[in-house]
């Protein structure tokens, strides 16, 4: 169905091709999965299939692509349309039309399907993908999940024979990330539709691949075969991989299921330690006590219109202390809280996002904002950093109200990386964004750098942001506001796009920063870095809080949101693979 010829794709001014010399045949009707480090070439390839590399791109394409016969470097992405459906990183930049129902069948309408096919299949797309409440909602009131199923469901509905899908469940919660990848295996077992997918969440797909494509790095020739085999020598690696290669288990599993009937001689081994409990730094003796939170009721979602640049990132803004870039610790807050919210309730446009929502943060302390799609993280991620204002209720950050301080006064206080990484970002280069931050910030020179360099090392100084891959460009915007290093740090899915190795090495960064009295807070999907890195989860539902505690306590309890190594390992509490080596390692 697609065949790679002897594929090497070069963009303009760049010092080597980003592709070279791929050959690869997809069969029809198979899931294949395309892994690798960030920045390899993985959104490259899947733009050759749809012809919009090099068409829309630039750059040069050498080889051949072909796609049920026809050659992607004669047919535009357009007479590629009736064959294969595309999703990109960005489902903003794939929507044509103003409302959920109108882009279901946007796409149909341009191929001529009658009337009563697109009804059909527009309703079948809203059953499927969960959409059916919000098929009269404008794009432009929804969350980023709700947002990323719209994409990949007005794809389905024109029924393409090839589906390219890039990171498909990033923005997903769990729930809707399992729903999603169904229907693609209903599609591919039933339907004989072929699936590439690139995903750096492996935990969710790998098990339901047929094959899996491993991009090593540039100049490299990929590794095809069978998951459990590609992940045996794959450098990114899922965590039931990773256990399974730390326990010498052979087949290595795939699934949960598959590793847990392994498992028993490795409870065994683990029978008397006992799992770590991070305690943030305001919980240590001498430093007060832990954050409490009391939790109140309340109604529906709705997430976000784009968001404009960030008072504090445009041209000329007010130049920061320089301590705040130091790498001493952190500022005591007057009031003792790094943040705190009573009674908040927010309505964005006609839902209520946030209603009676009881918050308190403390330095040091590590949070994860969790839940599915719409239900309220990145609005209340935006009213702790002043870019919304509540109806009701109050929001603290440093002792006084974000809404109330100026741009100087507040990048003193809060950062925010949002959703959408480019909205941080405004000059031509990486190397400008970060002299900017630096400036920014009062922070010396190379400092952002620095921090870009640690979380991806290979991000060209000279490459424009726009041309980064999504991993990339997250990276940078991350480093833009890590460079100020604000005494509280709001975090909106700051794993998409990143591969395991980036992940770590932000997970190492964040986790200076608590050491350092900085409170964080992740808005996430990703339960395997709310595993790793917070001290506490909270989840919302409908825009209040359902559940606030040690997390231990609540992601274990949840087999929504438990990461792949307490599932395996219940009862016993152990969260992440690095607990479970360093007990291994420990004589006693």
């Amino acid at each position: 169905m697609i065949r790679f010829e002897n594929v090497s794709v070069t963009y303009d001014g760049a010092p080597r091709p980003t592709l070279d010399g791929i050959e690869l045949t997809v069969p029809e009707g198979e899931l294949v999965l395309l892994v690798g480090p960030s920045g390899v070439g993985k959104s490259t390839l899947l733009g050759t299939v749809s012809g919009l590399v090099p068409h829309f791109t630039g750059g040069t394409l050498r080889g051949r692509v072909t796609v049920a016969g026809r050659d992607t470097r004669t047919h535009k992405p357009r007479e590629l349309a009736d064959v294969v459906g595309t999703v990109g990183q960005d489902p903003l930049a794939h929507f044509v039309t103003d409302t959920v129902e109108d882009e279901l069948a946007y796409g149909m309408e341009s191929l001529g399907l009658p009337a009563d096919v697109m009804r059909r299949r527009v309703e079948e797309t809203l059953d499927l993908l969960g959409l059916h409440e919000l098929r009269d909602r404008p794009i432009a009131t929804l969350s980023g999940g709700q947002r990323q199923r719209l994409a990949i469901g007005s794809v389905l509905t024109p029924h393409p024979r090839v589906l390219v899908l890039d990171e498909p469940t990033s923005a997903l919660d769990p729930a809707a990330a399992e729903e999603v990848l169904a229907v693609l295996t209903r599609l591919v077992d039933d339907l004989g539709t072929t699936v590439l997918m690139a995903e750096h969440r492996l935990e969710r797909v790998v098990q339901y691949a047929d094959r899996v494509v491993l991009l090593p790095g540039a100049g490299r020739t990929p590794v095809v075969g069978p998951p459990a085999e590609v992940m045996a020598q794959s450098p990114v690696r899922p965590p039931v991989v990773a256990l399974g290669r730390l326990a010498g288990w052979d087949p290595l599993p795939l699934s949960v299921r598959d590793a847990r009937r392994a498992a028993g001689p490795l409870r065994a081994r683990l029978a008397d330690h006992v799992p770590p409990a991070p305690v943030p730094v305001a919980a240590r003796p001498g430093a007060g006590t832990a954050g409490t939170t009391d939790r109140g009721p309340g109604p529906v979602p709705a997430d976000v219109r784009r968001r404009p640049l960030l008072p504090w990132r445009r041209r000329g803004a007010p130049t920061r202390s320089p301590s705040g870039a130091g790498k001493g610790r952190a500022a005591a807050p007057p009031d003792g809280f790094a943040a705190r919210t009573r009674n908040l309730g927010v309505t964005r446009g006609p839902v209520r996002a946030l209603h009676g929502v009881d918050l308190s943060l403390r330095p040091g302390e590590t949070v994860a904002l969790m839940g599915r799609n719409g239900a309220g993280k990145s609005t209340l991620l935006s009213t702790l950093v002043g870019l919304l204002a509540p109806d009701v209720g109050t929001v603290l950050v440093g002792g006084s109200a974000p809404r109330a301080a100026t741009p100087a006064e507040l990048v003193r206080r809060v950062g925010l990386v949002p959703q959408e990484p480019r909205d941080l970002l405004y000059t031509d280069t990486v190397s400008g964004e970060c002299a900017a931050a630096d400036a920014d910030a009062g922070a010396a020179p190379g400092t952002c750098r620095a921090l870009v360099t640690r979380l991806l090392p290979e991000v060209p100084d000279a490459t424009h942001p726009r041309d980064l891959s999504e991993g990339q460009r997250l990276a940078l915007a991350l480093a833009v506001v890590l460079t100020a290093a604000p005494p509280l740090l709001l975090l909106d899915e700051p794993t998409r796009g990143l591969d395991y190795a980036a992940k770590a090495r932000l997970v190492t960064i964040l986790t200076d920063l608590a050491e350092r009295g900085h409170a964080i807070v992740l808005a996430t999907h990703d339960v395997e870095l709310a595993a790793e890195l917070a001290h506490r989860v909270v989840i919302l539902a409908e825009g209040e809080i359902v559940a606030d505690g040690p997390t231990c306590e609540v992601v274990v309890s949840s087999p929504q949101f438990a990461p792949q190594t307490a599932k395996i390992l219940a009862p016993q509490r152990w969260l992440t693979v690095g607990e479970v080596a360093r007990a291994l390692e420990d004589p006693s």
